[in-house]
């Protein structure tokens, strides 16, 4: 009997749903049957610093590493095969004997309000109440309303859904992908345009990191992976890691690929307390990784110069 291939992931209901895109990917390009999948794949929950510790913001632990730590450890240690990552969750540098060279096709990237009382930010009540634990959707709201309240947040799509639903507080954000992921339509929550609001670095997008070694798994993985949504998510990737921001600095990204083989891009970074933003935006061809990594690189190049390098060690 062939050994199953050892996926790990996080346990949250929106981990394992994406692990669940993942085998059903493979099975379609591999002419897996349901039982054959079942029988050839194993996944392996992990849990992460990030899953365990619920009571702090994520920027006072370390930021985005603490969804990725453990199964990069599980990885190095032969303990699963590769890991299924929401890519907006890893940090850019991988460590030594590890790659990141299979993304799916990337799901709609955008945040979604969430909120019974309006249908946009614009249109909150002055002072609402609004939950959120991520710096980046904090400063960006604060940068269009300062008036607002915001109050953390942390917890699963369904903690967070029922906050809101309770009165709790009046408004978060969640992301539309992961919305549809888990198949929760949620009559209150209505998709903010990327013109107005950029998303997260990778938002939307599923990473599956292995074992640089494993070139059998490598060659399996090359099956599903989608070359636009990587080089995207390359081009974003690139724009954060020049700007190296600590977990702090509230730092967005997007980049979407035209019809006619172009990318555009649209950077920003803010103070958290969203007084201060700095745009940056790019339109060029990007046919291969390397061209859509140059673009990213000097779109960060640009708007750290302008920012200052101090803007981004908070």
């Amino acid at each position: 009997m062939q050994t199953p291939i050892r996926i790990g992931t996080r346990g949250s209901p929106l981990a394992l749903a994406q692990t669940r895109l993942v085998i059903a990917a493979l099975a379609r390009t591999q002419g897996w049957t349901p039982d054959e999948a079942a029988a050839r794949t194993r996944i392996v929950p992990v849990r992460t610093s990030g899953d365990r510790i619920q009571d702090r913001p994520l920027a006072d632990l370390g930021g985005k590493g603490l969804f990725a730590k453990e199964l990069e450890e599980a990885l190095l240690r032969n303990e699963i095969d590769c890991a299924v990552h929401s890519l907006k969750d890893m940090p850019t540098v991988l460590p030594d004997g590890l790659v990141l060279d299979c993304i799916l096709p990337r799901e709609d990237p955008r945040d979604a309000l969430v909120c019974a009382i309006a249908g946009s930010i614009e249109t909150l009540p002055h002072r609402a109440r609004f939950a959120t634990g991520s710096v980046r959707r904090q400063a960006q709201v604060l940068n269009m309303r300062p008036d607002l309240q915001i109050l953390p947040l942390r917890g699963n799509v369904d903690t967070r859904l029922a906050k809101v639903a309770s009165g709790e507080v009046d408004a978060t954000l969640l992301a539309v992908a992961g919305l549809k992921r888990l198949e929760k339509p949620a009559s209150t929550a209505h998709a903010l345009p990327t013109a107005t609001f950029l998303p997260a670095v990778a938002q939307g997008a599923i990473g599956v990191e292995a074992r640089a070694e494993d070139e059998g798994l490598a060659r399996l993985l090359a099956s599903i992976n989608d070359p636009k949504s990587r080089r995207e998510v390359t081009l974003e990737r690139a724009f954060l890691t020049v700007l190296d921001g600590s977990c702090k600095t509230p730092i967005a990204g997007y980049a979407r690929t035209t019809p006619e083989g172009r990318i555009l891009f649209e950077g920003c970074a803010l103070s958290p307390d969203g007084r201060t933003r700095y745009d940056v935006g790019r339109e060029a061809d990007a046919r291969d990784l390397a061209a859509a990594a140059a673009i990213g690189h000097a779109a960060g190049e640009e708007l750290l110069a302008r920012a200052g390098r101090a803007f981004f060690q908070v």
